[in-house]
């Protein structure tokens, strides 16, 4: 069995490869093969959740030492072991061929596994995934080799994390850019704005994006643009600025986690005939006054972060430059016309 300088050797080399140009995938290898060789395991595998499916069960993510067969009836068994691991922090099977926690003993058997321990992938204190090691031994596993693995799926969150988080800057970069190109591009503000919802649907991944500007008297909320939001829908009825989701309106970001359940949400009916759940909504300022909203529609409940609904804010406050610029840009043409009648109303006096 290894020992504590092994464990610290392993958990050393693994925190210096954060620091090179390994990618996400190179990592969870890495973390894989090193439990492997501390361990003196037969093989490990990394199960993550596949986050495309609606009801979300664990697949592999790295592995050594297990064959395809095998990892095909796994993922099911990862998923019991993720929700038993939400309550011990742990799962050590002394016998893999006949504890009655786990399933599938014959093809355990088959595989030459004995012993199994599952640690949780943590990520912001939500489990994502688990760490399985396999012996081919049956083996007890001590307190030290339990902190030790749970130490290494620490890791691979943190390599899943870091990789989520360059990620979405590279997404919210190319947002800005592409928004950016847009209003450089335009004056049409109708345009812009139907661009600006399209990118944030995409972005967000939400079921539609729109945007709204307040008319003359500041009563109705006027579509300037959308994206997802079926024409019938859209026809419901007048945007009360007073009825729905009024607090936005005074310079305040509001989510709403449950439209159709939510007193301070207009057209709660429509919306849930819609399929719209969740709601992000944030104010568009033409320099400190608001003029409108930018509304985020989920299709699921939806918890938006911190980070969500700053970004979402941002992006709004772009909006509202790009209609402030459009709107100068009109005045100015308009000045321009009204130079030039002068101009020429003088020049005919000679």
């Amino acid at each position: 069995m290894a020992n504590e300088k092994d464990y610290f050797t392993t958990i050393c080399r693994v925190s210096r490869a954060f620091g090179t140009t390994l990618k996400k995938d190179d990592l969870l290898d890495l973390i894989v093969q090193s439990a492997i060789d501390t361990m003196q395991g037969k093989a490990a595998c990394l199960f993550l959740e596949d986050e495309d499916k609606k009801n979300p069960v664990l697949v592999p993510a790295a592995q050594k030492g297990l064959s395809k067969d095998y990892l095909h009836a796994e993922p099911k068994e990862a998923k019991r072991a993720a929700n038993e691991i939400l309550t011990k922090g742990f799962i050590a099977i002394h016998d893999a061929t006949k504890d009655p926690r786990i399933h599938s003993h014959e093809m355990k058997k088959a595989e030459g596994i004995a012993s199994i321990l599952v640690v949780p992938v943590m990520v912001e204190d939500r489990v994502i995934g688990v760490l399985g090691l396999y012996t081919a031994d049956k083996r007890i596993f001590s307190q030290e080799e339990i902190e030790f693995l749970t130490a290494l799926a620490e890791q691979g969150g943190m390599a899943i994390e870091h990789a989520r988080l360059v990620e979405q800057i590279r997404k919210n970069t190319k947002l800005f850019h592409d928004l950016s190109v847009s209003m450089n591009a335009s004056f049409d503000v109708k345009e812009i704005m139907n661009i600006l919802t399209q990118d944030v649907a995409r972005a967000f991944g939400v079921k539609a994006v729109s945007v709204r500007l307040l008319d003359k008297e500041k009563k109705i909320l006027q579509l300037v643009a959308s994206y997802g939001l079926s024409e019938k829908y859209l026809s419901k009825g007048p945007i009360s600025a007073e009825k729905s989701i009024a607090e936005a309106l005074q310079g305040k970001p509001i989510v709403v986690k449950d439209a159709a359940g939510d007193t301070g949400v207009q057209y709660r009916d429509e919306k849930k005939e819609e399929g719209i759940i969740s709601i992000l909504c944030v104010p568009i300022k033409a320099k400190e006054e608001v003029i409108g909203v930018l509304r985020l529609y989920s299709g699921v409940p939806r918890d938006f972060t911190n980070d969500e609904i700053l970004l979402a804010s941002a992006i709004a406050h772009q909006g509202g430059l790009a209609i402030r610029n459009a709107s100068m840009y009109l005045m100015l043409e308009e000045d321009m016309k009204d130079l030039k009648e002068d101009i020429w109303s003088h020049r005919s006096w000679f």
